[in-house]
């Protein structure tokens, strides 16, 4: 006789570990985080940087979490910031910041719903999300629509920075699509775990979607033995 495990939700604990911009207050890796914030900052002197999309060749890299703790440090330094979930396949943002997922980035495009009732506060002042909405199939479709495009132009106005969390560049083609629309791209690579193979494809993907790479992003990097506090951390989606 089979019976089916209930799936756990994830503990207050398991989110903060993955919040640790705002779980630590001095540690080597919120500096990083703070790096990768200046480094963006200063990556497009010559023209406004407001759209970044957030993707990884392969799913398990740690894009949503780096996604989420980079909103953070720039809401920290006074920006008003927007995450979008564009995952509308495996949504993971409002697990991260416990919302409810009825009314997101799928009912603005389907025209379900109006961007005053899809933005949601956080408990971090001046960082705002729009979580995936209900999980769709033709979700490629939705994102090279129109209305992506309105819904971007319309958010810029009320925005210092949005970031949009996107698929995996290898599993659909969601985050090329995507990459297309937005000001610079971050590919977030898992050291040691992605083949080499799979990031020169995500590479050519990106180039073909006349996106500007402004980083990459190594993520679970093991650092010099100084840096061990660095190592007991491991970002996942």
């Amino acid at each position: 006789m089979f019976k089916l495990r209930r799936k756990r939700k994830k503990s207050s604990a398991q989110i903060a570990r993955k919040l640790v911009t705002i779980s630590e207050t001095n540690s080597y890796i919120i500096e990083q985080f703070r790096t990768l914030r200046t480094n963006i900052s200063y990556s497009m002197p010559e023209q406004p940087l407001k759209t970044i999309l957030i993707t990884s060749s392969t799913p398990g890299e740690g894009k949503s979490t780096n996604a989420a703790n980079l909103g953070i440090v720039f809401a920290q330094e006074g920006k008003r910031v927007l995450i979008i979930d564009g995952d509308m396949r495996k949504p993971t943002l409002h697990q991260t910041f416990k919302k409810f997922n009825k009314v997101g980035l799928s009912n603005l495009l389907l025209k379900k719903a109006a961007v005053y009732e899809a933005v949601q506060d956080t408990f971090v002042v001046g960082l705002n999300v729009i979580t995936s909405g209900p999980t769709q199939k033709k979700s490629s479709e939705l994102l090279a629509s129109r209305l992506m495009d309105i819904l971007l132009l319309e958010v810029k106005k009320d925005y210092d920075i949005i970031l949009i969390d996107s698929p995996p560049l290898l599993s659909v083609a969601d985050a090329q699509i995507m990459a297309s629309k937005c000001d610079g791209t971050i590919l977030i690579l898992n050291t040691g775990v992605v083949d080499k193979r799979a990031v020169k494809k995500a590479k050519a993907l990106l180039a073909a979607s006349h996106t500007k790479i402004l980083g990459v992003v190594l993520n679970n990097y093991k650092t010099p033995s100084h840096h061990n506090y660095y190592e007991e951390y491991s970002f996942s989606d």
